[in-house]
């Protein structure tokens, strides 16, 4: 089964705002409140690239997605080594990986977007998810 290249969130509008959309959405500027609300926010990224990218290349930060297996880790703990899971987008771990590999392989996690792991190894890895 894949990955979703989105995440669900919950945004509270003000209801003059929700007016607004609506009204734009009547008159065919967009066909949804989600229409809208998406293209509202690749505008603001688009405006805000250079810092975005600046900041990126300054935080070592992996752009998009990366996924650890099971053999992954354990060719770490094999060589005696840990990782600091640092990602825009979406980090993900197999659903195979132990509560016990994954504390023994990662030494932090640091996603801005989406962590995918199981609910075990998530409060395995407690406080070192950032």
């Amino acid at each position: 089964m894949g990955e979703d290249k989105t995440e669900k969130i919950t945004v509270n509008v003000g209801l003059v705002d929700l007016g607004h959309i609506d009204l734009l959405v009547q008159e065919g500027f967009y066909t949804t409140r989600t229409d809208f609300i998406r293209t509202a926010i690749r505008n603001q990224l688009n405006a805000n690239g250079p810092a975005l990218e600046t900041t990126v290349a300054r935080r070592t930060l992996v752009l998009g997605t990366q996924h650890f297996t099971r053999s992954d880790l354990q060719a770490l703990q094999d060589r005696g080594e840990q990782i600091h899971i640092r990602v825009l987008g979406l980090a993900s771990l197999a659903e195979d990986v132990t509560p016990d590999l994954a504390v023994a392989t990662i030494a932090s996690v640091e996603v801005l977007g989406a962590f995918r792991a199981s609910r075990a190894v998530k409060a395995a890895l407690g406080a070192r998810i950032v």
